[in-house]
């Protein structure tokens, strides 16, 4: 029984140890060694190119009045526009009147000019384009002045599974990995760091790429920086289900099924004596007696 015992005790301890997360599993901007890997100095960032489905957020400057109204929502300032979209930016109606859908032929119809190619633009190039064809066609204008556009896409964002799932917003022109994972929170402790999936599409191929984000080379490589519709998957380190991460849970936990042991024992153990106590074992000696 008590070897018995001693094998119980030591399996619990040994799960519960290897179910702890150290420092190891879970920190950032650790030295490459064997365990985690180092990365090439692959670090690269392309401005986005539109695509179809996209949303464009265009407006015209001008210190012309009725051409301010004319392309502008009845003339509201651009920060008046944003502070709409962003109170109702949900809504079928706002994102219909702020902004331009890029259509299956990689258009958008913009007012007075009518179709305008943007797939495989970006906002720089869209920007410049409204901007010559608007002057071109507004210099007769009496009172003209030169226009200005400025062009931004609306639905930029990133999803996370696994972990904190969610579909995020980019808000800034170059977001990078850890930047997606704060806005999602950060890893749990329980969340792998050392196998990070990435899903991205481009150009109708999709790839997946996988890496370990507790590397210190990961700031120099192809994985720093996220572009919009990136799918991040995180899995969860094996023994997670366990749910022990610190010692004094695997100590309580080790305390406790011994305590639930020792009292099943002696349970059994006083059964056994009541019954050896009341019905005392009997040998017979001979055929007729007994001892």
């Amino acid at each position: 029984m008590k070897k018995l015992k001693n094998i119980v005790l030591f399996s619990i301890v040994a799960l519960a140890l290897s179910s702890c997360v150290t420092a190891r599993k879970v920190n950032y901007m650790q030295e490459p060694d064997r365990e985690i890997p180092s990365y090439a100095d692959t670090l690269s960032f392309e401005d986005y190119q539109i695509r179809i489905g996209d949303r464009l957020y265009v407006y015209v400057y001008s210190l012309n009045e009725e051409v301010q109204k004319m392309y502008n929502a009845g003339g509201s300032s651009s920060s008046q526009m944003r502070y709409q979209m962003n109170q109702g930016g949900n809504t079928y109606g706002s994102y219909e009147l702020y902004t331009y859908l890029v259509d299956e032929e990689g258009d958008i119809d913009f007012p007075t000019i009518g179709k305008v190619h943007v797939q495989g633009n970006t906002t720089r190039e869209v920007k410049r384009k409204l901007e010559e064809e608007l002057s071109s066609l507004l210099k007769e204008i009496p009172g003209y002045s030169t226009i200005s556009v400025e062009v931004n896409i609306m639905n930029r964002s990133f999803s996370i599974i696994g972990a904190q799932s969610g579909r995020y917003s980019i808000n800034k022109e170059k977001m990078t990995i850890f930047e997606a994972l704060a806005m999602a929170g950060d890893l749990q402790e329980f969340n792998s760091r050392k196998e990070i999936k990435l899903v991205r599409e481009k150009n109708g191929v999709t790839t997946i790429k996988t890496f370990d984000v507790r590397s210190k080379d990961i700031i120099n490589s192809e994985y720093y920086y996220i572009e919009p519709n990136d799918i991040i998957y995180i899995r969860q380190i094996p023994g997670y289900s366990f749910g022990i991460n610190h010692v004094t849970s695997v100590i309580s936990v080790t305390a406790a099924t011994i305590s639930f042991g020792a009292f099943i024992y002696a349970i059994v153990q006083t059964g056994i004596n009541h019954v050896n106590k009341y019905y005392p074992k009997t040998t017979t000696t001979g055929e007729g007696g007994s001892k």
